[in-house]
């Protein structure tokens, strides 16, 4: 039976990865994003008959756009196996106090309501389907549990997603839902296109930092995915070798 995957800001850097990974497995996947225009790029480049993917654009912040996501998932494929909480933002390297609320609304709204509201869609579709149950996978960071200077918004939430993971992963046992996390240190994306210039490092310096394609990361998810339902990874780091020790240090 061919699995049905849900992917989340599919359409640059892990997602993408993640995406095209999962295609060439064999998976059929929603491609959740805010903007369009590369969500069909990549299913126009890697499923040019249309049978394997399905463009659903959406802002996750809001949950009525994640239930128009999942029941349009359900219309067309009639389940769902496989949930990748990847969507993420952050904001600018600037101090704590200056923090706009707007910013911390903006960040939270997609890091961490969007990954629940998305986490609930997905365990009420599960639960219903037959046969029953699913796996969900986040994706944390390094932040999840050591932050960066100058990254609070960013870090509550990504601290928050790993609490969402235990959480879900506890309730999900009784009715064959697996939940993990990848935490993911430095792959190439638009979020860390400015490691090779140099960022803020916790001495107070600022130095330039590898990164990894994200392909290595898109490679550690088909592992967890392709995991029977009674066995899971909950916790998985990636990171760049050279990267600072356990990421920050």
């Amino acid at each position: 039976m061919t699995s049905i995957a849900v992917v989340t800001g599919a359409g640059s850097g892990i997602g993408r990865a993640v995406s095209v990974a999962l295609l060439a497995e064999g998976y059929r996947v929603a491609l959740v994003g805010r903007r369009r225009e590369p969500l069909e790029e990549l299913a126009t480049e890697h499923d040019p008959d249309g049978e394997s993917t399905l463009v659903t654009p959406a802002d996750i912040a809001h949950p009525e756009q994640v239930d128009d996501v999942f029941a349009a998932v359900l219309e067309r494929w009639g389940r769902v196996d496989l949930l990748v909480n990847n969507a993420g933002t952050t904001a600018p390297p600037i101090p704590l106090e200056d923090v706009t609320a707007d910013d911390w609304d903006a960040i939270v709204g997609v890091n961490l309501s969007g990954a629940f509201f998305c986490t609930q869609a997905a365990f009420r579709a599960m639960k219903a389907q037959d046969p029953r149950g699913g796996r969900i996978i986040n994706n944390g960071s390094i932040s999840a549990t050591t932050p960066r200077p100058r990254s609070a918004p960013y870090t509550a939430t990504k601290h928050a997603v790993a609490g969402l993971t235990k959480a879900a992963a506890l309730d999900g046992r009784d009715v064959d839902i697996a939940v993990g996390q990848i935490d993911v240190g430095n792959a190439r994306s638009e979020l860390t296109a400015s490691m090779h210039e140099g960022v803020p490092q916790a001495d107070g310096s600022t130095a330039p930092e590898p990164v990894i394609d994200a392909e290595h990361v898109a490679r550690a998810v088909l592992y967890m995915a392709g995991l029977p339902l009674e066995a899971n990874v909950l916790f998985m780091n990636v990171m760049a070798t050279k990267m600072p020790f356990v990421g920050r240090g």
